[in-house]
């Protein structure tokens, strides 16, 4: 097998000599990997997304880091190396680093699980790049036109270590409307793809990713450890799934026993392959569904007095941008509320976020405030962060946080 020849760009990466504001040069030594235009002082005028960004310090005239020049973002110039250390950015830099990123995922892939992340963007050294493993399907999504000069050697590296039968590529919205490459946006470019719809397992319980079509790359993975988790503690017991998009929380509760899972999403559709994904596995509780603005459905199961043993609410990201902090904290603290009431006597609340922009302190202090005004006693039963395929390299790159409030 081959790889596709839309890999290979067109464009050959020319190298800028690079300098920087006195705050830009500390971001950089102190290994973080993003730099923002007001931070150049000095550049090629007709530098061009995939450029070689080399940074000079403003004093010695030394090179302090490279990176690669992004023409259509404020963060201009994305980090790939900082520091004194020469470095060179070829294919066996990427190679390294994908190596680097492999050996962190090794611990997960010795339970009985075949899909992972590979590749988390900044964190793993790739600005603007994820690299996710269905089963036996490897899908990269990109970001920036940074990485279309690199593809032809990054791809291959990624297919041969995650022993891939079949290379998807999935692009972002400005990335498909992008006339650098030839690239469509879930386009099969290594080996064939008999189903969009791709069967894989996590911690045993079986699931699936639409890889063509699905959100991000097909699913959601960084809530694997959670999902596990809940799963642990539903036997038995009844459980709300709220926001529950393909039913992750959903159907780990169901293969541990769970007497019911209900359901919870706006979309019809994403509650359909919640349902789809469940009858993959063998279960002997009942799964409803009720499709809604979670925020009005959740008022209507309190006003009808309904209760559950387990109660999961993991929302999607309310603070995309920075002005919208404030209404995202409001609510967190609405959804802690409604979360209490329809939480049983002696029964378990699980908040999350993945709003990187509210801190895991001020959401764990929100819902403290929240629980701390009802007249009934918990216990913080546990914190969660991200899971071992999405490691943190940088405060930025962490957004994940999960609270367990048992009653």
């Amino acid at each position: 097998m081959s790889f596709s020849k839309k890999l290979k760009s067109t464009y050959s990466p020319n190298r800028l000599a690079v300098k920087l504001n006195t705050k830009g040069e500390q971001f950089v030594l102190k290994g973080h990997p993003w730099v923002f235009s007001n931070n150049i002082t000095k550049i090629k005028d007709d530098a061009k997304s995939g450029d070689l960004a080399i940074v000079f310090d403003k004093s010695k005239n030394r090179v302090i880091g490279l990176g690669l020049y992004d023409a259509n973002s404020p963060i201009r110039i994305k980090m790939l190396h900082s520091g004194f250390e020469k470095a060179e950015i070829n294919a066996e830099f990427f190679q390294n680093r994908i190596n680097e990123a492999f050996a962190k995922r090794h611990e997960l892939l010795q339970t009985n699980t075949n899909s992972y992340r590979l590749l988390f963007g900044e964190n793993d050294g790739f600005p603007g790049l994820i690299a996710d493993v269905y089963n036996t399907v490897l899908v990269v999504k990109i970001y920036s036109e940074i990485w279309l000069p690199y593809l032809e050697s990054i791809v291959p590296s990624l297919q041969k270590i995650s022993e891939a039968e079949t290379v998807v590529i999935r692009l972002s919205r400005s990335l498909e409307q992008s006339k650098l490459h030839d690239l469509e946006n879930g386009e099969v470019v290594f080996g064939k793809l008999e189903n969009e719809v791709v069967e894989f397992v996590e911690h045993n319980v079986k699931f699936s990713a639409n890889v063509i079509k699905g959100h991000k790359t097909g699913y959601f993975l960084d809530h694997r450890a959670n999902r596990k988790q809940v799963g642990e503690w539903s036997k038995g017991k009844t459980v709300l799934d709220v926001f529950s998009y393909a039913g992750g929380f959903s159907v780990h509760a169901l293969y541990n026993g769970a007497t019911s899972v209900t359901s919870l999403d706006i979309s019809r559709q994403a509650l359909d392959i919640a349902v789809e994904n469940g009858k993959l596995n063998d279960y002997p509780g009942e799964h409803k569904i009720i499709a809604g603005d979670a925020f009005e459905e959740l008022q209507k199961l309190i006003d009808n007095k309904v209760t559950f043993d387990v109660v999961v609410i993991d929302p999607p990201s309310f603070a995309k941008q920075a002005s919208e902090i404030d209404l995202a904290k409001k609510k967190y603290a609405q959804l802690a509320q409604l979360g209490e009431r329809l939480t049983a006597k002696h029964g378990l609340l699980v908040l999350a976020s993945c709003s990187s922009r509210v801190t895991s302190q001020a959401f764990f202090d929100i819902n403290q405030l929240v629980l701390s005004k009802v007249n009934r006693p918990y216990n913080l039963k546990l914190k969660t962060y991200h899971d071992t395929d999405h490691p943190i390299g940088f405060e930025e790159g962490a957004y994940l946080k999960c609270g367990y409030y048992q009653f």
